[in-house]
């Protein structure tokens, strides 16, 4: 098994949800988190003052998913996420050891 955590612009969660639907993920977690890469944040105007924002806002989404989803995954990820600028996010793959369902105490891949 294997953990997809992909950041991308707010504003693309839904197309990467519904990517990530077509293909068969049944669940995942999203989270809000701010950070900036190579964009390195930008300036904005309020009420006539200049100032720096160094960290943007993204969403993290995490996915857990047997190894033989995970190139269909990332491939949706890509194509949902995507807008050609810069700062449209990163994947990382990770392996995961166990997974176990808290309710009926199933583990391995039958969690999932």
């Amino acid at each position: 098994m294997k953990k997809i955590e992909a950041v991308v612009k707010p504003f693309k969660l839904d197309e990467v949800r519904e990517a990530l639907s077509e293909i068969g993920v049944t669940g995942l977690t999203v989270t809000e988190v701010k950070g900036f890469g190579r964009q390195k944040g930008h300036t904005e105007l309020y009420r006539g003052a200049e100032y720096v924002v160094d960290f943007l806002p993204k969403v993290k989404v995490e996915v857990i998913l047997q190894d033989a989803l995970v190139e269909q995954a990332i491939e949706a990820i890509v194509r949902a996420a995507r807008t050609g600028k810069i700062g449209d996010g990163k994947i990382f793959v990770t392996a995961v050891e166990q997974v176990i369902r808290i309710r009926t105490g199933e583990s391995g891949e039958s969690a999932v």
